[in-house]
C-alpha cells in the first residue's frame, strides 16, 4: 500500500480523462494538458482515472485504476489470461472497432508517411475468416519461475509448484504465465500441453532456469496444417537418453495425430534452433499445408504464414495486384520458402526469389519441384548486395517487383536498387505500414500510387498486413 501512496504523490492520478484514440503501438490515447497520455487497459469511449505511471517531455503513459463510463465498443474477453498474458490485447475491443482501428492505421502511415491520398485508393479491410484458432504454430516455454496471479497471490505459499509451460511475461524475460486454454491454436495444442506438463511433473523432470541458464525441458512448438498434419518440436537444454525418449515415446503414444516429431538440443544462452541439429524421433521430417491447388512442405525452421487461410486471401491479393499475363520476369523479394514465388508462377514467365536464408531458399527449392514448377529459381544473400547489375543482367529484368520485407522494411540500399532496376509495377506487402510507407515515400521518385489493400491476418492484435500497387510513373 505505501508504494501505491508513492507512486501517486510522484506522479499522481488523472481524474475522468477520456479514451479518445488507438495509438500505432495498439495503446489507447487520451489527452490531458496539452499532453498526449498513452492508456493501458482502455478503449476509445471508456471514461477513467489513470494512474501516471511515466513521464516524457512530450507524452505520458498511465494505466486505468477506474472506471466511470464503459465504452460501448468493449465486449467481454473470451480467455481466462487476458490482462496478463502478453497476447490477443485487443479482445475487449469488438472484432468490428478492431477492424476500423486496423484500416485506419494503414490510411494514416499512408497518409502522413508516404504523404499519398488514399481517397478512392484504400479498399476496405479483408476480415479473418477464423478470429480463434487461427494460428498455425506456437512456442511454449517451461520455467521454474511461474507468473503468480493475483489468485495464486491469495493461497498458501508453502507447497506451492513454480513450474510453468506457458508463455513470457512481458517486459520479464525470466517469468512464464503456466496457460490453461489458450485460444490462438486448434487442437490438439492445447491437450499436448496439458499432457507434456503432466508427465513431467509426475516424473519430476526438472523445467529450464532462465536466471541460471539451468535444467533439461526448455522450450516446445506446435506446427499444425489445415489438412490435419501436426508437428512437434522438444527442445531439451540438455541431453538425457532415457528422459528425452520417455517423453517424446509418451507424446507418440498419446497423440497419434502428431504426424512429424522432433526434438533439439540447445545448450545456448538464447532460444533460437535455426542454427542447431533438429533431430526426427518419429513420423515424416515435415508437415505439408494445402493452398488452393498448391503444397508447400514446412520444416521446423520454415518460415510460413501464421494464419494459413488468411494467408491465401493475401497472396490472392498480390496476384490480383500484379496482374500478370504470363510474358512477365517477375522478383519476388524476401520470398522465404517461395510461397508467393510459387503461387505466381503459373501466370508468369519466370520467377526469380531472392531471400537471405539458405534453408528458407532450399524450401523454396523443393516446393517448387513438390508442385512441379519449372519456372522459377531461387538465391540466398544479403538483399542489398546481392540485386547488382550482374544479377539483373543474367536472370533479367523483371516487368514486376513483389517485395515482402521484414517488419523493419527495406534496407535503403534495396529501395534504390528497385529504382535503377525500373520494375513497371512494385506490389509491397508489408506487416508493418509505417516502415512500408517510408519505403513508399523514397520509391515515389518515380512511381506512384494506385491502390491499398489491408488484411487483418491478427485477430485481437494491433498488428495488420498491407498490399499496396505502385506504378512506373510515365
Amino acid at each position: 500500500m505505501a508504494r501505491n501512496i508513492d507512486m501517486k504523490k510522484q506522479f499522481g492520478i488523472i481524474e475522468h480523462l477520456e479514451i479518445t484514440d488507438i495509438a500505432e503501438e495498439g495503446k489507447s490515447i487520451a489527452r490531458h494538458n496539452n499532453f498526449v497520455v498513452f492508456v493501458s487497459g482502455a478503449v476509445p469511449g471508456d471514461i477513467v482515472d489513470a494512474q501516471i505511471t511515466r513521464t516524457k517531455r512530450r507524452f505520458l503513459e498511465a494505466k486505468v485504476v477506474n472506471f466511470h463510463k464503459y465504452s460501448d465498443d468493449r465486449t467481454e474477453p473470451f480467455c481466462s489470461h487476458f490482462g496478463v498474458c502478453g497476447g490477443c490485447k485487443w479482445q475487449y475491443l469488438t472484432y468490428e472497432k478492431q477492424l476500423f482501428y486496423k484500416q485506419k492505421h494503414v490510411e494514416d502511415c499512408l497518409e502522413r508517411i508516404a504523404k499519398v491520398d488514399t481517397k478512392g485508393k484504400l479498399l476496405p479491410i479483408i476480415p479473418s475468416e477464423n478470429i480463434k484458432f487461427y494460428r498455425n504454430k506456437l512456442e511454449y516455454t517451461f520455467s521454474c519461475y511461474r507468473w503468480l496471479t493475483d489468485e495464486d497471490m491469495q493461497n498458501e505459499s508453502e507447497g506451492r509448484n513454480m513450474n510453468a509451460l506457458g508463455f513470457h511475461i512481458p517486459g520479464r524475460f525470466d517469468k512464464v504465465l503456466d496457460i490453461d486454454t489458450c485460444y490462438l491454436q486448434a487442437e490438439p495444442t492445447n491437450a499436448i500441453r496439458l499432457s507434456v506438463k503432466a508427465f513431467a511433473l509426475k516424473n519430476e523432470l526438472e523445467f529450464f532456469d532462465l536466471r541460471k541458464q539451468t535444467g533439461f525441458l526448455r522450450n516446445m512448438i506446435i506446427r499444425t496444417t489445415l489438412k490435419g498434419d501436426v508437428m512437434v518440436i522438444v527442445c531439451l537444454f540438455h541431453d538425457d537418453d532415457t528422459w528425452r525418449n520417455a517423453l517424446l515415446e509418451h507424446i507418440a503414444a498419446t497423440f497419434p495425430e502428431v504426424t512429424s516429431l522432433m526434438y533439439v538440443i540447445n545448450p545456448k544462452c538464447n532460444d533460437v534452433i535455426s542454427d542447431l541439429e533438429i533431430q526426427l524421433y518419429k513420423g515424416d521430417p515435415f508437415i505439408i499445408e494445402e493452398m488452393e491447388n498448391l503444397k508447400f512442405k514446412i520444416g521446423p525452421v520454415s518460415f510460413f504464414q501464421t494464419n494459413s487461410l488468411q494467408g491465401i486471401e493475401l497472396y490472392k491479393v498480390v496476384k490480383d495486384f500484379a496482374g500478370l499475363t504470363g510474358d512477365e520476369v517477375v522478383y519476388d523479394l524476401y520470398t522465404g520458402t517461395g510461397t508467393i514465388a510459387n503461387y505466381v508462377a503459373a501466370v508468369a514467365k519466370k520467377v526469380v526469389g531472392v531471400e537471405y536464408v539458405q534453408s528458407s531458399v532450399d524450401d523454396a527449392h523443393a516446393n517448387s519441384i513438390l508442385n512441379g514448377i519449372k519456372n522459377t529459381s531461387f538465391f540466398a544473400g544479403d538483399m542489398a548486395k546481392i540485386l547488382n547489375n550482374d544479377f539483373v543482367q543474367s536472370n533479367g529484368i523483371p516487368e514486376v517487383v513483389i517485395t515482402d520485407p521484414p517488419r523493419n522494411g527495406m534496407h535503403k540500399d534495396v529501395v534504390n536498387q528497385l529504382l535503377e532496376m525500373s520494375p513497371q509495377k512494385i506490389v509491397y506487402v508489408g506487416c508493418n505500414p509505417s516502415t512500408q510507407a517510408r519505403d513508399m515515400e523514397l520509391l515515389a521518385a518515380k512511381y506512384d500510387f494506385i491502390k491499398s489493400q489491408p488484411v487483418d491476418m491478427f485477430p485481437h492484435t494491433q498488428h495488420v498486413e498491407n498490399v499496396v500497387l505502385m506504378m512506373k510513373r510515365k
